[in-house]
């Protein structure tokens, strides 16, 4: 109302449906999805009336960068990877393997095109799937993060791997290759733990012009000396080489905007944006993200 009396204005009404997303809102929440545009490009792409799968990736498979023969036309590969990261604006579900599968654009192969089509297939099995933001929750900052050590077959860099929740809501999420190789699984870890730290840094300050005050955050790891190493003031002689990642995340543990808690690997819904899971394991994490599928029958 502010606005419209100093601005001219044309009121479209309730938020529906914004660049090929659908937003739809009930006393429970809001929830976020992009069938339309789910739908659109499997149609496509011609896996309309494929078989579906639930996995967006099968867990045992390990993809490089020499196998296989090069795609003849990679522009199609090229296209079909850069809708599929406008999709994960909604399917956090699909973010590694977007990630993973990006990695091969300059010279893609068959078997890289292959795990797209069975990304497809993944998408087929539920194409209303998206996030769920309650309407009655806390306004509580928790994080978790992970590294999956030297996961890269080609390079040998680990993969890192966060999320962050506003009480139950999913507010931001990443899977990135790491920019260098770790020498150790706590240099990896310590540089998930860094990416993290940026993250909720600028969150906190973000909802601060929302008078949203965020004391502290509660961020979750699964690797007990990590947080020892961070948490303790004493410089340790293995940790020279992550000097600056050490001394950055200490700082805001010190001043305790950072509460690192330990949380058991099981429970880690990071793990979801650093490798593929078995079925059951990767249904249980999308659940911890807020994922609901609108559109399943009741």
């Amino acid at each position: 109302t502010q606005l419209q009396s100093m601005f001219q204005l044309k009121i479209l009404g309730p938020l529906k449906y914004f660049f090929g997303l659908e937003i739809a809102k009930s006393s429970r929440g809001i929830s976020l999805s992009q069938r339309k545009y789910t739908l659109s490009l499997l149609e496509d792409t011609g896996f309309l009336a494929c078989k579906p799968s639930n996995l967006p990736m099968d867990p045992n498979l390990k993809l490089n960068l020499h196998d296989g023969d090069l795609l003849l036309d990679p522009s199609v590969y090229k296209r079909l990877i850069g809708r599929l990261i406008y999709l994960t604006i909604s399917r956090p579900d699909i973010t590694f393997v977007v990630n993973r599968l990006s990695q091969y654009m300059k010279e893609p192969r068959v078997p890289h095109l292959n795990v797209v089509h069975h990304l497809l297939q993944y998408l087929k099995y539920a194409p209303g799937q998206g996030l769920f933001f309650p309407a009655q929750s806390s306004l509580k900052l928790i994080a978790f993060t992970d590294a999956d050590w030297a996961s890269c077959v080609d390079t040998r860099r680990s993969t890192s791997g966060f999320c962050v929740f506003l009480g139950n809501n999913l507010l931001s999420w990443r899977s990135k290759k790491q920019p260098t190789v770790s020498k150790s699984s706590t240099e990896a870890e310590y540089r998930a733990l860094s990416s993290v730290t940026s993250e909720v840094v600028w969150l906190r300050r973000l909802l601060l012009h929302f008078e949203i005050d965020i004391p502290f955050v509660m961020l979750f790891y699964d690797n007990r000396s990590t947080i020892s190493l961070a948490s303790n003031p004493a410089h340790h002689e293995g940790s020279k080489h992550i000097d600056i990642d050490h001394h950055f995340i200490r700082e805001f543990v010190q001043s305790n905007v950072i509460r690192l808690v330990h949380v058991k690997s099981q429970h880690q819904v990071a793990d979801v944006f650093t490798k593929a899971f078995p079925g059951p394991v990767f249904g249980k994490f999308i659940v911890k993200l807020g994922m609901i599928n609108n559109y399943s029958p009741t």
